[in-house]
């Protein structure tokens, strides 16, 4: 499609009427039929939250993060009191609804109501949250709230280009890759690269779609194991749309 020209027969952006900006996050729990997310409190959250951590063979998990791995419950408690602490980025924790215990942590950051743009990061999920329906829910309960209920037009995903398995991690929540940043940033003492991956407004309803039916309790043999991909439902829709 051709863009729109000024008087000046310059292009310009397609036109965003009425615009006022979209609204801050609140801090009210995202309940789902998995689980809910709410922000981090050191006093409920602390020590099933270090005990999921610390359920995992070794320090894999926190190559990527700039925090991390703790070594002790009081170490992670000072974390997460910063973490808790935090406006900018909104810390929160995952709740798995079946046992009532924290098992992950992921946080709304870069928050910029006024071009209505906001970023999923700090995403740290533990062994017990990994690969569940838990973790995809999470996801989903983030992007009903930024697109649905608070009127964003951009969510954001960034990660350490070397970072493989959240590159695929974004590639199946139906974010789009949009290319490298180089030497974006410093974290221990090495170099980052960052790789850009979004999701824009209008590609929301096809995605919410797509995780509705995923989620969905008949979408799960009497195992627990999905029957559909929700990579495949993604590219299903879409090419329907």
């Amino acid at each position: 499609m051709e863009p729109r020209r000024n008087a000046f027969d310059q292009p310009i952006g397609a036109p965003v009427p009425g615009w006022n900006g979209a609204r801050p996050p609140g801090r009210e729990p995202l309940t789902g039929r998995y689980c809910r997310i709410e922000p981090v409190d050191v006093e409920r959250h602390a020590g099933d939250l270090y005990d999921a951590y610390r359920s995992a063979s070794d320090g894999r998990d926190w190559t990527y993060l700039a925090v991390g791995p703790f070594d002790s419950l009081a170490s992670y408690r000072e974390h997460l009191t910063r973490a808790a602490a935090s406006a900018d980025p909104l810390h929160y924790a995952a709740i798995d609804l079946a046992s009532g215990k924290a098992v992950g942590t992921l946080a709304l950051m870069r928050i910029d109501p006024a071009n209505g743009v906001i970023e999923v990061g700090h995403v740290t999920y533990s062994p017990r949250l990994k690969r569940t329906r838990i973790a995809t829910e999470a996801m989903f309960l983030l992007m009903n709230e930024v697109f649905d209920k608070l009127g964003y037009r951009r969510f954001e995903w960034k990660c350490d280009s070397l970072n493989e398995p959240s590159r695929v991690a974004a590639l199946r929540y139906g974010f789009t890759f949009e290319g490298i940043f180089r030497q974006a940033i410093v974290y221990r003492e090495r170099n980052r690269d960052t790789a850009w991956f979004s999701i824009i407004d209008s590609e929301w309803p096809t995605l919410r779609s797509s995780y509705t039916r995923w989620l969905d309790a008949g979408n799960f043999d009497a195992q627990g194991r999905q029957i559909e991909r929700l990579v495949d439902l993604v590219a299903r829709q879409r090419a329907a749309a």
